[in-house]
């Protein structure tokens, strides 16, 4: 018989001591296998298998490539490796990110439910943005359980609340509940997985792509439709995916991209772009006004007007950007915290 014997945790932002109340919680005799994924950038320090280890009963170790699944141990994602579920077993993906995320929560989550479907219980902790959402939509729809920190007590609730809302899942919990949470719905008897669906393989296609499988990238036919907007990676067109009524973008060489994501790595490159303009309209009133000197203490009084005009001109358009630069300063770039 088979039972909810794999639990997937996704977190971010605050994620860390999130993570070690959980695990601290859990008991050691645990009949499930947890696999963790937390944001972290490619370079940062793969120290988060020993702070958890150091936090509960439970053995904690680092994911490594071709392990099985064995119950009663936590299994933490690698810095710039996506975490994923093939037969029981971890597979390290090197496929292009998700979200600007490798390891990515939404690849974890959507490997495990095509692998193990109603064995895997789902969990979404505290983060920014909208990141593990899809994911979890993708568990419920292959029968597994959604479990998701209450907004409410979470460090950051961006996460926990485009889960919610995205998802319905079936457990929302705070943080103190939810390692007792997690013993009772483990060592349950799974349901059978739901028959077909038109996500299926779509979802099968995705997760090649996490494991940096060139054939789908490859293949003529795309997901969904092109949809206007450009890939902040890649700068190729992103496609429109209607994911079980939830949005989603991916481009042609196969990052992807929720819609709160996207619009915040819109923003970062606006405020680049800005800078940048900043820069050149700085330097550009500054040759100006040189030249306009020159031109001067050589009596080529017409030629440094027109370059005096040019440095007015052109320091009225660098005041303009700053100010809005300044504006976007005080307001911020978005609706959620910075990850």
């Amino acid at each position: 018989m088979a039972t909810r014997d794999v639990v997937l945790v996704g977190a971010s932002a605050g994620g860390v001591e999130a993570l070690r109340t959980l695990v601290a919680g859990l008991p050691g005799d645990l009949p499930a296998t947890v696999l963790v994924v937390l944001h972290v950038p490619p370079a940062g320090a793969n120290a988060l298998a020993a702070i958890l280890d150091r936090s509960g009963p439970l053995p904690v170790r680092s994911a490594a490539h071709g392990e099985r699944l064995r119950r009663g141990e936590v299994v933490v994602a690698v810095p710039d490796r996506h975490l994923l579920v093939t037969d029981d077993t971890v597979v390290l993906g090197s496929g292009p990110r998700e979200n600007g995320h490798r390891p990515s929560v939404d690849a974890l989550f959507r490997s495990a439910a095509r692998a193990v479907g109603p064995r895997a219980v789902g969990v979404v902790l505290t983060g920014a943005l909208d990141d593990g959402a899809a994911g979890l939509v993708a568990i419920r729809s292959q029968g597994g359980l959604g479990v998701v920190q209450d907004p409410a007590d979470a460090l950051y609730d961006g996460m926990p609340r485009a889960a919610l809302e995205a998802a319905q899942p079936e457990h929302v919990v705070g943080l103190a509940d939810l390692a007792r949470l997690l013993s009772q719905l483990v060592g349950q008897r799974a349901p059978a997985r739901p028959a077909g669906g038109s996500g299926v393989r779509r979802m099968r296609e995705e997760i090649a792509v996490a494991e940096f499988d060139l054939e789908p990238l490859e293949a003529d036919e795309r997901p969904g439709e092109p949809s206007g907007y450009s890939c902040p990676d890649c700068s190729g067109v992103l496609w429109r995916i209607d994911d079980h009524g939830l949005l989603r973008f991916r481009c042609r060489v196969g990052h992807a991209w929720s819609p709160e994501s996207l619009h915040e790595q819109q923003s970062a490159e606006l405020d680049g772009a800005l800078w940048i303009a900043l820069r050149s309209l700085e330097e550009r009133a500054a040759l100006a006004r040189e030249m306009a000197d020159r031109a001067r203490e050589a009596g080529h009084d017409l030629t440094a007007g027109r370059f005096a005009d040019r440095a007015v001109e052109t320091g009225d358009a660098a005041r303009t950007i700053r100010r809005l630069l300044t504006s976007r300063t005080l307001r911020g770039p978005g609706p959620s915290p910075t990850r």
